[in-house]
């Protein structure tokens, strides 16, 4: 089984040791051993780390991705969540086409002040909602 140290998986991932060290404490990853006082891990922890970090660019908690892992280490992925997370995302798509839309009308409006135009109050009010 091939091994890397922490400093090889920071380096592969792009994530900080730091950021690994947070990771196993979370349980997301776990070391298989330590090369004098660096951690090992199994060359998988590259995958796994590429899947938390597809989870956290779609906006899960650690906790959500967490609990897409079984204590055998396998993924087991909720699809109904997955699918929550989707709806979430087309929502979050919208508001920001919408609020791009806006800008890009503000930057070049005739109005003699923003306050003026109508499409920039609704970018307003768009970015008042969360």
């Amino acid at each position: 089984m091939a091994s890397l140290d922490i400093a090889e998986v920071a380096r592969i991932s792009g994530m900080p040791p730091s950021t690994l060290r947070f990771y196993e404490e979370k349980g997301l990853i776990a070391p298989i051993g330590r090369r004098g006082l660096r951690r090992l891990y199994d060359a998988g922890v590259v995958e796994r780390l590429a899947l938390i970090a597809l989870g956290r660019a779609s906006g899960f908690t650690l906790d959500e991705i967490a609990g897409m892992f079984g204590a055998d280490g396998d993924l087991r992925i909720d699809r109904h969540l997955l699918s929550a997370k989707a709806d979430d995302l087309d929502r979050a798509i919208k508001k920001l086409t919408t609020m791009r839309d806006g800008l890009r009308h503000a930057a070049v409006c005739k109005a003699a002040s923003h306050m003026e135009c109508p499409t920039f109050r609704r970018i307003l009010r768009i970015a008042a909602r969360k």
